[in-house]
């Protein structure tokens, strides 16, 4: 398994839930194209850009939403 160090956990993090996120919701906005018989390449397509467009998104937003998140909750 790739050993990536800890210290860019977050990029990490951001790459995995950006990918993700938008994997599903390119799915879902694709899915009309399913009668259509071009399902794959219209989710591939849109997956990319969606991708590539949330990407920075997350990675810059990722520490201020966890912060708000801890600001938020408290320890039980």
């Amino acid at each position: 398994m790739l050993r990536i160090p800890r210290r860019y956990s977050h990029f990490v993090f951001g790459v995995i839930q950006s990918g993700l996120t938008s994997l599903i919701a390119a799915g879902i906005a694709s899915f009309p194209s399913l009668a259509r018989g071009n399902f794959l390449q219209n989710w591939a397509t849109s997956w990319l850009i969606a991708w590539a467009a949330m990407l920075p998104v997350v990675v810059l937003a990722a520490p201020a939403i966890r912060s708000l998140a801890l600001a938020m909750t408290r320890d039980d």
